[in-house]
């Protein structure tokens, strides 16, 4: 027993007394008392923003949404391969969580890769770097959707297409106000021999 009693600390030690600097962690000592986070923007906050990656905006009309899409397609390949098909990604209305009819059958979009490989399916390539478009029909079918027929010659001889874009703008949420595409649907059966995405 009296082992036992020699391992408890004796009532003297148990006492509170004034910690000293050595009993401070080694971090505390280093504490400063001025603020180390400035209160003010850094010099290159602005031209941060500005290189933002470029997706909707809210100042974009429907029209204006589809030409940004249609451009970044045309050079598809600048700043960086299929930087287009990414722009394209930013700007697609589906939930990545559930199959979308945004390329008309029902996909599982939700992976970016299985967004890109439907751009380079037979039909959707001639997108990619194309020479010429031309606005067949644009029509308000109500006050938040929009859609837009277009043709498209590509880069290979006698390589055209016809594609319509539908555009919604959202309500509500964190997209409230934003066109966003809701299907870019080719006019043929574009998918008829099946595609491996």
């Amino acid at each position: 027993m009296s082992s036992y009693s020699s391992l408890l600390p004796r009532p003297s030690m148990l006492a509170f007394s004034k910690p000293s600097a050595s009993d401070k962690p080694p971090s505390a000592l280093r504490v400063r008392a001025s603020a180390d986070i400035p209160d003010f923007l850094s010099a290159d906050w602005l031209e941060s923003r500005r290189k933002r990656p470029f997706g909707p905006r809210l100042e974009f009309s429907a029209e204006e949404a589809v030409k940004h899409q249609l451009d970044a397609l045309k050079y598809n390949d600048q700043p960086r391969p299929d930087y287009g098909i990414e722009v394209m990604y930013r700007f697609a209305g589906f939930d990545p969580f559930e199959r979308s009819t945004y390329f008309g059958p029902f996909f599982d979009l939700g992976q970016f890769e299985r967004f890109r490989r439907i751009f380079h399916h037979s039909t959707y390539r001639v997108l990619l770097g194309h020479k010429d478009r031309k606005i067949l029909s644009s029509l308000c079918v109500e006050e938040n959707r929009f859609k837009q027929r277009i043709w498209i010659q590509g880069t290979r001889p006698e390589e055209e297409e016809i594609f319509q874009f539908t555009m919604i703008q959202k309500v509500g949420g964190s997209w409230d106000g934003y066109w966003l595409t809701e299907s870019l649907l080719h006019d043929g059966d574009t998918f008829s021999g099946g595609v491996a995405y």
